[in-house]
C-alpha cells in the first residue's frame, strides 16, 4: 500500500471516529450546513497537512490517538477515548478481583489528581496526600493517559506495587514514591459526642449502605443527648450518588435533594421522603476541596434547601453519569451524558459547591498546566499534630449560635 493510499485510509478512519464523537455529542443532522460536519472538514484537513507537510514521516495512528484523548478530556475529565488495547484492559479489570490503593482519582490541569485519600488505605501509607497530583505511573506520564487508564494503572494484585512521581505544593522536584496495593476497606462512619450537646459524625465514603449507618449514628447520638449535630464530610469523595441522595432525605422531609438531567436525558427529580428523614435538629455539614461527587449532593441539599449551614472551603466539583459507546475497531468512547444539579439549579461538576462559611482549607497544590514554570520550591510547614480544627471549631461556633 502507498503512502498516499495510508494517509487516505487514516485520514477516513479519523474523520469516521469524529462522527461518531460528534454525533453522540450533539446529534449529526444530515444537513451540508450543519457545524458538526464544518468541524469534521478542519479535522481532515489538518490531518491531511499534517501527513503530507510536517518536518518528518508523523506517526498518524499516535496522533489520532492523541487528538481523540483530547477531544474527549476538553468535555471533562470524566469523558475519554480509549484505544483498543486500554479498553480491553479496562474491561478486564472489572472481571478480575483486584487491590488498589485507596485514593480517589480525577484530573485536574491533565494530569492525574488525588482528590482524598481513605484512613489506613496503601496510598496513606505510602504517604499520599489529598491533593497530590501524579506526575507519572510506572514512568508513564498521567498527561497521556485517561482517567480510565490511570485508574486501571493503578490497581492490581493485592501485595503488588505501583511506583508513582507525586508533584506536591512548594516542593521543587517531584518525589517517587511507592504504592502496595491491597484490599481497601472502607471504614465504618463513626461517632461521638462533643461539647456542649454536639455530635459529631465522620464519613470517609458514601458506598453502598452508609446512610443506613449514619442514620443508626444520628439515633444513636440523639439517645445520647446530642442536641445539635456537625456532619463531616471532608475528603469524601468515594460513593455513590445513590447514597449520597438518600443521605440528604435523613435531614429532611420536603424539599428536592438533587435532579439529574442532559442533552438527551430527561429531567429527573429526586425529592424527599417525609418518612425517610430521621432527625430535626440543627447541623452544620463540613467540606473541603477534597468533598466530591455524592458529598456534594448531600452538601448541596441541606444548604439549599435552608437545612444546614455549610462551613469549609470550596467543593472538588464532580457529578455526572458516563455512557460507554463501543466503537467499531474495538475502542471505546466514555461520555458524560447527564449532570447532578442542586436544588436552585447549579450543576455540581460545573460549579461545585461554595460553603455558607468559609473557612479556609490547608495550602493548595499547584501544577502550572501552561506555561512550565516550576512549583515553589520551599517546602510546606508540616501541620503540627493535635493543631486546632479552625473548619470543626467554626462549625460548632455556629451551631451555638442557633437554636435548637
Amino acid at each position: 500500500m502507498s503512502m498516499k493510499t495510508k494517509a487516505a485510509v487514516l485520514v477516513s478512519s479519523f474523520a469516521l471516529l469524529l462522527f461518531v464523537v460528534v454525533g453522540s455529542l450533539g446529534g449529526v443532522h444530515a444537513s451540508s450546513n450543519d457545524g458538526s460536519y464544518r468541524q469534521m472538514q478542519v479535522y481532515t484537513e489538518v490531518l491531511t497537512r499534517v501527513q503530507s507537510e510536517y518536518v518528518e514521516d508523523p506517526n498518524i495512528p499516535r496522533v489520532t490517538e492523541g487528538a481523540l484523548r483530547g477531544l474527549l478530556e476538553s468535555l471533562d475529565a470524566n469523558s475519554s477515548y480509549l484505544t483498543p488495547a486500554a479498553y480491553k484492559a479496562l474491561k478486564a479489570r472489572k472481571t478480575d478481583a483486584k487491590g488498589d490503593i485507596g485514593a480517589t482519582i480525577s484530573k485536574r490541569f491533565g494530569y492525574a489528581d488525588v482528590v482524598s485519600v481513605l484512613p489506613g488505605s496503601p496510598a496513606e501509607k505510602a504517604g499520599i496526600e489529598d491533593t497530590d497530583i501524579f506526575e507519572s505511573i510506572e514512568g508513564q506520564s498521567t498527561r497521556d493517559m485517561s482517567l480510565p487508564e490511570i485508574r486501571n494503572a493503578l490497581a492490581g494484585p493485592p501485595g503488588t506495587t505501583v511506583n508513582v512521581s507525586v508533584v506536591r505544593a512548594r516542593r521543587a522536584e517531584p518525589q517517587k514514591l511507592v504504592i502496595t496495593r491491597a484490599i481497601v476497606n472502607i471504614p465504618p462512619v463513626s461517632d461521638k459526642m462533643m461539647e456542649d450537646g454536639v455530635g459529631y459524625i465522620k464519613i470517609d465514603a458514601l458506598t453502598k449502605g452508609k446512610a443506613q449507618e449514619i442514620a443508626a449514628r444520628i439515633k444513636s447520638l440523639e439517645k445520647s443527648g446530642a442536641k445539635k449535630l456537625v456532619l463531616d464530610l471532608r475528603n469524601t469523595a468515594d460513593g455513590e450518588e445513590s447514597e449520597g441522595i438518600a443521605t440528604a432525605n435523613l435531614f429532611l422531609n420536603h424539599g428536592t435533594i438533587t435532579y439529574l438531567q442532559g442533552q438527551k436525558v430527561p429531567r429527573q427529580a429526586f425529592n424527599a421522603d417525609p418518612a425517610k428523614a430521621v432527625t430535626s435538629l440543627p447541623v452544620a455539614v463540613l467540606v473541603n476541596k477534597g468533598t466530591a461527587g455524592a458529598a456534594e449532593i448531600v452538601a448541596a441539599a441541606l444548604l439549599e434547601n435552608a437545612r444546614a449551614d455549610v462551613v469549609g472551603d470550596k467543593t472538588f466539583g464532580d457529578g455526572s453519569e458516563q455512557k460507554t459507546i463501543d466503537l467499531p475497531d474495538g475502542g471505546a468512547l466514555i461520555l458524560s451524558v447527564a449532570k447532578y444539579y442542586s436544588p436552585s439549579g447549579k450543576a455540581i461538576q460545573d460549579v461545585a459547591v461554595t460553603p455558607n462559611v468559609l473557612v479556609a482549607d490547608e495550602v493548595d497544590n499547584v501544577i502550572s498546566d501552561d506555561d512550565g514554570t516550576e512549583p515553589p520550591t520551599e517546602e510546606p510547614e508540616a501541620k503540627p499534630k493535635n493543631a486546632p480544627d479552625d473548619q470543626l471549631n467554626k462549625a460548632i461556633e455556629v451551631l451555638k449560635s442557633r437554636s435548637s
